[in-house]
């Protein structure tokens, strides 16, 4: 069998092969794969009609699985690409995405629209709605309703950019990541044959579709001719129910979603007889937390550490890890996969560093990101020895080692605050916390939190005189950023450590919060 080149391959698979079966559900609404064919080609029609073509953004703001989906692949069938933007951020970031992506249509949930208001976006020519809109604002359905059924999709390569997510950098300016088809597919191919997931299975996605895991979720579905049944928000009781209700076999969810559902009161008497596989991945997982899983879900674990940046995922901490029994190596993120490796390079020197010696990790596969949108210093920074037929060595920012070709997360290089599955750049919530007119100085770290694995702490020098207590400044950094990036907790401190050189020296900030505590990235 020919291998796919694009995600467009996929679907024409899938409607050879089985174009009654149902690709997506959400509730009680399926949509066939010769649906998902009618549909795409309606909106892509619809989308040529409003300007989109070859290399247009296409931004989403929803968290609504089955119209991003469709919206993703009928962006494909044009040569454009997907760009589904954060919505948990301020009208301000979305406003900064946007304008960056240069889109030209968006489309959004109702609860969304007057954040969009809010935001400046003069180059967004077509808006429309997920569902009914007040406003005058048009639905999707509405819009490409008229539109014909009929579309021939332009040739693509397998290389062209298929998808466009956005990750904020430690400068505090989000950075658009371009995936390729090749990278997606490849996701797919490797999930699919390691999860054990094929056309019989069931895949529970809970996951938005912002973030990499969401969506490489929905394209697991259309690589494997499987099932998702799609979640557009996480309740830990309705999702219990759901695995029974909607027969889901697989799932991937971050640990904290692990942890709301063990601490419902009946969680046990669920029923989980169809769920084979739990995936989990995004931030830490306490070992408590774990070993409850097992005996609520019945279930086979795996661990996923990965980046935006690969596509997803990097390395799996396989099932038959986890029935090992071995605690050391649940405290690993596992080996890599689908032909990917791994190097731990001294960030300094970049020379390679034996097995057990902690540097940055460098991955290599054929999942890395093609680009960074429109930043070329940046790629090259990614890419410091360049581009290579695998994909090239990536610089991942996180630090770790190698023992036992197994991989041992030890600490971002980058300070990045890992919360819930969210990746907070400190830089970014420093710029913002150095506004307040109280504050003299000021740093953000992450400390512990028994449910999203970190939370963010600023630690703060006020000036002289000033007076402000920690819920005054929460509120008012929450009136500029997003709120989970926020801080949940202030320190009022005489002054910052700092190195002779004036760095701040966050690793001795941390010490105190994390004694005795391993410290991980998921």
């Amino acid at each position: 069998m020919q291998q796919d080149q694009t995600l467009v391959d996929s679907l024409k698979r899938q409607l050879a092969e089985r174009p009654d079966a149902i690709a997506y559900r959400n509730g009680e609404r399926r949509l066939s794969y010769r649906d998902v064919e009618a549909h795409t080609n309606r909106i892509a029609n619809a989308l040529a009609a409003a300007g989109v073509q070859r290399d247009t953004r296409v931004a989403l703001l929803t968290k609504q699985h089955i119209e991003c989906i469709l919206v993703t692949l009928a962006a494909c069938k044009l040569g454009a690409v997907c760009m589904p933007v954060n919505w948990r951020l301020s009208a301000r970031e979305i406003e900064y995405i946007v304008n960056n992506g240069e889109a030209p249509f968006l489309m959004a949930d109702a609860e969304f629209l007057p954040v969009v208001e809010k935001a400046g976006m003069p180059g967004v020519k077509t808006l429309v709605c997920t569902g009914t809109a007040p406003g005058g604002v048009p639905s999707l359905a509405d819009w490409y309703a008229g539109a014909s059924d009929a579309f021939t999709p332009v040739v693509a390569g397998t290389h062209d950019a298929a998808l466009q997510l956005y990750s904020s950098g430690t400068t505090g300016l989000p950075k658009g990541i371009v995936l390729s088809h090749a990278g997606l597919l490849s996701t797919s191919r490797v999930v699919s044959m390691e999860w054990k997931f094929d056309h019989r299975h069931v895949l529970g996605n809970p996951l938005p579709v912002f973030h990499v895991a969401g969506m490489t979720m929905l394209l697991l579905t259309l690589h494997t001719g499987g099932q998702t049944s799609a979640y557009a928000e996480f309740d830990p009781k309705a999702y219990l129910r759901a695995f029974a209700q909607h027969g889901i076999t697989h799932t991937f969810v971050v640990p904290a979603m692990i942890l709301f559902m063990l601490q419902v009161p009946d969680a046990k008497s669920h029923d989980f007889g169809t769920l084979q596989l739990m995936a989990y991945g995004g931030s830490p997982v306490s070992e408590t937390v774990l070993q409850q899983a097992f005996e609520v879900f019945g279930c086979d674990f795996l661990q996923v550490y990965g980046l935006t940046e690969v596509s997803g995922p990097a390395t799996f901490l396989f099932p038959a890890d986890h029935r090992a029994g071995n605690a050391e190596l649940l405290r690993s993120a596992g080996r890599p996969i689908g032909g990917g490796r791994l190097r731990i390079v001294d960030p300094i020197g970049l020379q390679d560093l034996p097995d057990g010696e902690v540097g940055e990790i460098w991955i290599e596969s054929d999942r890395n990101l093609k680009e960074y949108w429109r930043n070329p210093q940046a790629t090259a920074a990614a890419y410091p020895e360049g581009r290579n037929a695998n994909g090239g060595w990536f610089r991942s920012g996180d630090a770790g080692y190698l023992k036992d070709g197994y991989l041992y997360i030890n600490d971002r290089i980058k300070d990045m605050v890992l919360s819930g599955g969210e990746n907070i750049y400190p830089a970014e919530v420093e710029n913002v916390l150095m506004r307040h007119p109280a504050v003299a100085d000021g740093a953000v770290i992450g400390v512990p939190d028994a449910t999203w694995g970190e939370a963010v702490k600023a630690c703060v020098v006020l000036r002289p005189g000033a007076t402000a207590g920690a819920r005054d400044i929460i509120d008012f950094m929450r009136t500029h950023l997003a709120h989970y990036k926020c801080p949940k907790s202030v320190d009022i401190v005489e002054a910052l450590p700092r190195n002779p050189s004036g760095k701040v020296l966050k690793r001795v900030l941390r010490e105190p919060y994390w004694k005795g505590q391993q410290r991980a990235v998921g």
